[in-house]
């Protein structure tokens, strides 16, 4: 880790967190699960923490963190818009959703709003096949989806940010 380009973590914030799950052996996907909530993601020099505090390699704390999708290495934007591409979605229009949200928002799929409002994300499956197609942001579940329904979503959570 280049200690000058990166940003420092406040790592007090993972004192409790350390304490009751670092003696514990198997827990290294509930702290990294823990740190994600505290941090929005996990930045690196939060991974090197975690791997210090656990007897853990640096690289098995960034293999885990790597290898299961429910885990972030980049900053997300506020609202994270999950789109699921299943079979359900993919047969109902989900391509068309997130070409959609890709114009309507100029971002491609894992990339972040250059306000920092909106990140996109797609997903294998979102468990909810007869909404499709079907996302999620932040939250909330959003089915039967059309360009139209979606430009709407997107733009009411604009409005309310006073973004629109």
């Amino acid at each position: 880790m280049c200690s000058c380009c990166e940003k420092k973590s406040d790592l007090s914030l993972l004192g409790d967190v350390m304490k009751k799950y670092a003696p514990v052996p198997g827990s290294l996907i509930t702290i990294l699960q823990h740190a994600q909530e505290i941090y929005g993601y996990l930045p690196v020099d939060v991974m090197y923490y975690i791997a210090e505090q656990t007897g853990n390699s640096p690289a098995k704390v960034m293999g885990v963190a790597t290898f299961y999708t429910q885990f972030r290495t980049q900053p997300v934007g506020k609202y994270l818009i999950m789109l699921c591409q299943g079979t359900a979605c993919h047969v109902n229009g989900s391509e068309r959703i997130k070409a959609t949200i890709c114009e309507t928002l100029g971002i491609e799929d894992g990339g972040t709003t250059a306000d920092g409002l909106f990140s996109l994300k797609t997903v294998a499956c979102l468990g909810c096949c007869s909404l499709s197609p079907v996302m999620m942001i932040n939250e909330d579940t959003y089915g039967s989806l059309t360009p139209q329904k979606t430009i709407a979503i997107l733009n009411e959570i604009r409005e309310k940010e006073g973004r629109a």
